[in-house]
């Protein structure tokens, strides 16, 4: 018999149920340490265990689902040595793999660093870098501008 395949779709967060919201609230408890267990996440959010095992498999953050991909970061940094150096020492250190870098020059001190980067050997999720890079001093935006296979 032929395994049905499954179908993902993206979800405003806001349009999902009261219980997929908190099942999402106790899995990062549990991925960030804030919560030791199932029953210590559920019991913080307010959730049976019963809904959390129903929706925890089946319910992903969005940037979870990238992982494995191909990313392509907008960051502006200060025009400064070695900023962009530590940019990229930062994705290195986490597993990435930079494929493209493209620098614009730098205007009224700031420049604009448009970073693609291969995710498959990726040690944290996708969130957890931009707060890596955003955390590089002089550093003062990081977005996702596009994904992809």
């Amino acid at each position: 018999m032929k395994k049905k395949e499954k179908k993902y779709y993206l979800v405003r967060e806001d349009v999902l149920s009261e219980s997929m919201q908190k099942t999402l609230q106790a899995k990062e408890l549990l991925e960030s340490g804030k919560a030791e267990s199932v029953f210590d996440a559920v019991k913080q959010v307010d959730l049976s265990r019963s809904a959390f095992y129903k929706y925890r498999d089946g319910i992903l953050p969005f940037h979870t689902m990238i992982i494995e991909q191909i990313i392509t970061l907008y960051i502006k940094l200060e025009d400064r040595s070695g900023v962009l150096s530590e940019v990229l020492k930062t994705v290195a250190e986490i597993g990435c793999n930079v494929l493209t870098i493209n620098q614009t020059i730098p205007l009224q001190g700031k420049a604009t660093v448009i970073l693609t980067v291969e995710t498959g050997e990726l040690q944290v999720e996708v969130n957890s870098l931009l707060e890596k890079i955003r955390k590089v001093n002089s550093v003062h935006q990081v977005e996702i501008i596009g994904s992809g296979a």
